[in-house]
């Protein structure tokens, strides 16, 4: 059985944690795409969504709960659709999709919506209490290491200097800034109707109220000096600088993935269909080269070749692994983040995965293009790559 994904949407993404999400619980986030995302496919109604599959890297606090089961009772208000957590990092988002599809395909499942959320504003960086295992740590202690420390080894592995990582976060703002001026985005998002309680100069409680709809991480006043003044943050003497990773953020994203028989039934307009999807493990230390093993995976997965793929949206967890990536595979830079990518636009971590698939069909629409790719490095040593194709 054949399935497809007949609706996707995003909200904007939010600059954690200060930015206009910072106040806006992630369950509210999802649910509020969720519902924009069944008004626009009316022909189906809540009693007919078989699962909700939600990506989230940090599932607790606001996030705790099985916020994928919250998540469903919030947006579809329907207490018979069930639904479930799934935590692959930064592949979350994609990693949802590719079970809806695995689900449906082998007849389980019709319909299911699944995607993800983060909010970062109101949890830290790996969560509240992290617990290394004490033998593990001692024996293996790369594979607790923070992120900022693979790309740095990366850096080095790959000799990727500082000045190509500050030149590739400079163009992924560029990039990202003619986006939002163009309102290249606008197909993707969702508004969010934010209400906020704060306190005046004057000391007293006031209310304010305003929509978002724009991502906000993109930097007018950036520039490859401004980029070059920045120091090192994660290791003495390194490259990896807060200008040239990606940005802490908060969003949601959202498709509806359908078999073959409901599209027939209710004369659905399918958008695109999950060619194939693999994953893969590398070394922990060097975890933002995952892409390299996993692009090639996919890619035999589905009986292509590289130069098939039309556009490429590549998670920029750190410039420095992404230009590792582009260098290893010999990919086209012309084809990759052609609006910016999370250096500019930011990383919601559970939900990347989702929101650079929405943002990959409407951009392959806009050209008239039949395939694109989804690929991100994974926290722990991981990669993953989705392939997508235009219908």
């Amino acid at each position: 059985m054949e399935t497809y994904i007949v609706a996707g949407y995003r909200t904007a993404v939010g600059k954690a944690p200060k930015g206009s999400l910072r106040f806006t619980r992630p369950d509210d986030l999802a649910a509020t795409v969720i519902k924009h995302l069944m008004n626009t496919v009316p022909e189906i109604s809540s009693a007919e969504i078989d699962d909700v599959i939600v990506g989230n890297a940090t599932p607790e606090a606001e996030q705790g709960l099985n916020i994928g089961r919250l998540v469903s009772l919030m947006g579809l208000n329907n207490i018979d659709v069930p639904g479930m957590t799934v935590n692959r990092y930064c592949s979350s988002g994609l990693e949802t999709i590719a079970i809806a599809d695995s689900k449906i395909k082998n007849g389980m499942n019709n319909l299911i919506i699944a995607g993800g959320v983060e909010s970062m504003s109101p949890i830290a960086m790996g969560g509240w209490r992290i617990v290394p295992n004490p033998k593990v740590a001692k024996e293996n202690p790369t594979y607790y290491w923070g992120m900022g420390l693979t790309a740095e080894a990366v850096a080095q592995k790959y000799k990727v200097s500082r000045e190509d990582q500050d030149e590739f976060a400079y163009n992924s703002h560029m990039k990202a800034l003619k986006a939002n001026e163009n309102g290249t985005f606008k197909d993707d998002i969702v508004p969010i109707e934010v209400e906020e309680t704060y306190v005046n100069s004057e000391g007293k409680k006031k209310k304010r109220a305003y929509t978002f709809e724009q991502d906000e991480g993109p930097r007018k006043d950036t520039s490859k000096e401004a980029l070059a003044r920045l120091r090192p943050v994660f290791a003495q003497g390194g490259s990896v600088t807060a200008g040239n990773s990606s940005q802490t953020s908060d969003g949601a994203a959202f498709v509806m993935v359908a078999s073959e028989e409901m599209v027939k039934k209710y004369n659905l307009k399918p958008i695109a269909r999950l060619v194939t999807y693999a994953t893969v493990g590398v070394e922990p230390e060097i975890m933002g080269i995952g892409p390299v093993k996993a692009i090639p995976k996919a890619l035999k997965q589905a009986g292509m070749k590289l130069a098939d793929i039309d556009l490429i949206e590549l998670n920029e967890a750190f410039a420095s692994q992404s230009i590792a990536v582009i260098r290893e595979l010999g990919i086209n830079p012309e084809i990759v983040n052609v609006n910016g990518g999370a250096i500019a636009l930011g990383h919601p971590l559970g939900c990347t995965g989702a929101k650079l698939s929405v943002q990959l069909f409407n951009e392959l629409k806009r050209r008239n293009k039949k395939y694109g790719m989804v690929t991100m490095c994974v926290g722990t040593g991981q990669g993953a790559a989705g392939i997508f194709e235009m219908l």
